[in-house]
């Protein structure tokens, strides 16, 4: 392989290691900084920062790259991700670990323009399989963040963030001496409206049928959102977990939900039909929530991750539905609106599933879960809607 392409392959995992790594051990980060006792407010703050940096700065980082070259916006993103989890290994005050979160959220946009590198430097033949393992590096890195992140925190809180700035500062050594630029830089002044990360959404209005699809998404995308910001907190209440615990629990759940997106879809879809796969994914996803909703013991919870990981076996269907629903020109406005529908969920659900936890956790931590379950329950009318439009 070439050595560009590990250098690609490598940043992006470690964004996705960045992203898991804090989950199990932010509370307590928090709590630490703070001395508050309820801290799942915090955290939603924190989670919803990190995604309205990813949004506002995704179209820009992409520009730019457009503008001046893939190599010097990677390696600032690079050089960025080190000074963030340099800043919140050391930082004493709330407002530093803020700061970070928000420098983290912005030098994560890189996807964008790690996907164009990957585009100059690939023949069409070789898209589809270069993207795919994109999009495996990134899966791996989410499994192994938490797993990391729960056992270097319990040896000492900070750890894992210096973990993490050391790797990033390796990957930026690497991508300084072994990454070439693939992109010409262009002369043409840069389209501030293409910045808009809004723009795509205006497009929806003009699309006869597809506005179920997209509520389809954004709820979806949006009860994805608790996990990340409830099931360390849930854990620790419910089964007085630590951070190894924590991590060894979302790890799993990891590699049970890739297995399952890898093996499963195209056989379900075969079987069920797309709208088929996507109500048996939803119904398997809220089994196994109503089930972690009542669970006493910590072992149950990994007994129950097989039936979970089942419930992504419908996104795929439902992604292939959504493409039928425009014509083969007007694809690429279509991904458009679902990556912008997929982050204003993002920086929109945090805030509400950590009040909601806040307000239940000192009776029943898992109630989240039957929140999550209900949520999920809305989507099904609006499939049924959806599935109905005809396709253009």
């Amino acid at each position: 392989m070439k050595r560009s392409l590990v250098v690609i392959y490598a940043a992006i995992c470690l964004d996705a290691v960045g992203i898991g790594l804090i989950f199990p051990i932010l509370p307590r980060l928090l709590a630490e900084v703070t001395h508050a006792s309820d801290v799942a407010p915090l955290v939603g703050i924190m989670a919803t920062l990190y995604a309205a940096m990813q949004f506002l700065f995704a179209p820009v980082l992409g520009a730019l790259s457009d503008r001046l070259g893939r190599r010097p916006i990677l390696l600032v993103s690079l050089a960025g991700a080190a000074i963030n989890y340099g800043v919140m290994a050391f930082a004493p005050q709330l407002w530093l670990l803020l700061l970070g979160r928000a420098i983290a959220g912005l030098t994560s946009a890189n996807v964008s323009v790690a996907t164009a590198y990957l585009t100059d430097v690939s023949r069409e033949d070789q898209r589809a399989r270069r993207f795919g393992l994109l999009n495996a590096m990134f899966g791996a890195g989410f499994i192994v963040g938490p797993v990391l992140g729960g056992m270097l925190g319990d040896t000492w809180i900070r750890l894992p963030f210096i973990a993490a700035a050391a790797l990033n500062a390796a990957n930026l050594l690497l991508a300084l001496f072994a990454l070439p630029e693939s992109h010409r830089a262009a002369r043409r002044k840069i389209d501030l409206a293409a910045l808009n990360p809004l723009g795509p959404l205006r497009w929806l209005a003009s699309m006869k049928g597809l506005l179920p699809i997209v509520l389809v998404y954004f709820i979806l995308a949006g009860g994805g959102e608790a996990y990340g910001v409830c099931w360390a907190l849930w854990g620790a209440d419910a089964f007085q977990w630590n951070g190894l615990w924590i991590g060894l629990s979302l790890g799993a759940f990891g590699v049970c939900q890739t297995m399952a997106q890898a093996l499963l879809p195209g056989p379900a879809t075969r079987r069920l039909g797309e709208r088929g796969a996507i109500l048996v994914g939803i119904a398997c996803a809220c089994i196994a929530l109503v089930g972690m909703a009542f669970v006493t013991q910590g072992w149950i919870v990994f007994a129950i991750m097989p039936v979970f990981a089942l419930g992504s076996i419908g996104m795929p269907a439902f992604q292939a539905l959504a493409t039928r629903h425009v014509d083969p020109t007007r694809q690429g406005q279509l991904q458009g609106v679902l990556a912008s529908t997929v982050s204003l969920a993002s920086i929109i659900a945090p805030l509400g599933f950590s009040t909601f936890y806040l307000a239940v956790h000192l009776h029943w931590p898992g109630a989240i879960w039957l929140s999550v379950a209900a949520l999920n329950t809305v989507a099904i009318p609006l499939i049924f809607l959806g599935t109905r439009a005809p396709a253009v």
